[in-house]
């Protein structure tokens, strides 16, 4: 009787039919089923792994392109500046733009334009996207911007003072004085911001202040029938100058934000309202119609602050998030005097509450030259104290404030270096002016 011989491996996997489960194969070499389930895990687990691995590169690459891209397009145009024609046609060398919708080659040779994917349409918005984060962020693939602003606000405030008692729980008797002012300011701002690295940015912006103001008084030295009102304007000074240095925490991912953080310092370069001398009004012929107005209208607070911030911007097609939360300290300060009457000298310390602000919106990049943007803004500041020398501290009533505002901001690239940024602003609060509108004019170099 004639044994068969032994059959290996090899010729064992040549006869198996091809229709055959990898499960039947798995039988058929004598490997347990567990044994090969427990392999495929392990080959999805690390498909898995490289897959977002080149995810994360393809979105940091895309981000690396659009950062080089912006600079090798601002190289080109000093060039052109200058009149001096880069050697080779950079143009043509220059990689194809996001905003470009993609190419393809047909059976004939010839390219046809493919239909632009969401990819594209959000690379076309990029110019106000960057419009945008400039203003509300920080945009770091601009080396240089010079800013140019102005800003209006109007304040008009009214303020009830009795002086006097109650009589039968009903009638008032006494002195009723309204005092009501109303202000007028006009704040133009220059600014330069610096990009030192893709990660960070140095800023100094210098507000020059200038104030029109009406103060008016009813029942004015006890007459209920006496108004008195003196009109007061000043000139244009600079106020307090800030500068700051922002620095890219996190660059916005997928699943991430964008994350700035932002360290200020401001230099009480404007004039401090502590020691102004106020003079009293009087009417000629009038008795009764007399109170006081001060000398000079301060532009800044008198004192040195540092604060910090934190910035987040999420792309959200077609809109952007934002928000912003900060803190500001003000340090101590002595000054030479702290009265208001010309006549008496107070040498004394001031101390300012130190105020948060936040804020939150939204912005919708309308086309590749224009965005809308929506936003809630609010600061609190804490009371303030004085201390003469010898003497303790002493709270000021009312130098405590909570302003919020509402924001329409509009942003159009007037060119390929200047934007026009605009805002409106509708006061919230009581101590929040009653609106604002600004206009800015960046200018990237």
């Amino acid at each position: 009787m004639e044994v068969p011989k032994k059959v290996g491996a090899g010729r064992l996997m040549s006869r198996v039919p091809v229709g055959l489960s990898t499960l039947t194969v798995c039988v058929s070499l004598g490997l347990a089923p567990m044994t090969w389930a427990a392999n495929e895990a392990d080959n999805v687990q690390q498909l898995r792994s490289e897959l977002d691995e080149l995810k994360q590169r393809y979105v940091d690459e895309v981000r690396r392109l659009r950062e080089i891209d912006a600079r090798l397009m601002a190289a080109q145009t000093r060039l052109s500046e200058a009149g001096v024609s880069p050697e080779g046609d950079l143009d043509a060398q220059a990689p194809q733009s996001a905003a470009q919708a993609p190419v393809s080659e047909n059976g004939d040779g010839e390219t046809a334009r493919t239909a632009p994917t969401a990819e594209d349409k959000r690379e076309a918005t990029r110019r106000s996207v960057d419009d945008f984060m400039q203003q509300e962020h920080v945009a770091f693939d601009r080396p240089f911007v010079l800013e140019a602003g102005m800003e209006y606000s109007r304040y008009d405030r009214t303020q009830l003072t009795l002086n006097g008692f109650l009589a039968l729980d009903a009638i008032f008797l006494g002195n009723i004085a309204v005092d009501n002012v109303a202000s007028d300011t006009f704040k133009y701002t220059l600014a330069a911001r610096y990009g030192l690295t893709p990660r960070w940015n140095i800023g100094i912006s210098a507000p020059f202040i200038q104030r029109f103001t009406t103060y008016q008084k009813g029942g004015a030295g006890g007459s209920a029938a006496a108004i008195a009102e003196v009109d007061q304007s000043s000139d244009l000074a600079i106020g307090d100058t800030t500068v700051n240095v922002s620095y890219r925490l996190f660059p916005e991912t997928a699943t991430r934000p964008d994350v700035v953080l932002t360290g200020s310092v401001i230099a009480p370069t404007g004039q401090e309202p502590y020691g102004t001398d106020w003079r009293v009004i009087e009417k000629p012929g009038d008795d009764f119609i007399r109170f006081a107005v001060p000398e000079e209208q301060a532009t800044g607070n008198g004192v040195w602050g540092v604060g910090g911030s934190v910035s987040m911007v999420k792309t959200l097609d077609p809109a952007l998030l934002f928000a912003n939360f900060g803190y500001t300290h003000y340090l101590s300060r002595d000054f030479d005097d702290l009265n208001n009457d010309p006549d008496t000298v107070t040498p004394g310390t001031v101390s300012l509450g130190d105020s948060w602000n936040w804020g939150l919106g939204l912005a919708f990049a309308l086309n590749d030259r224009a965005s809308l943007s929506m936003s809630f803004s609010q600061q609190i500041s804490g009371q303030a104290r004085t201390r003469a020398d010898g003497d303790s501290w002493v709270d000021l009533v009312g130098s405590d404030g909570n302003s919020a505002m509402f924001n329409l901001g509009l942003t159009y690239a007037l060119g390929k270096k200047t934007t026009l940024v605009t805002t409106l602003g509708v006061g919230l609060t009581p101590d929040a002016p009653d609106f604002s509108l600004g206009i800015r004019i960046p200018y990237a170099l």
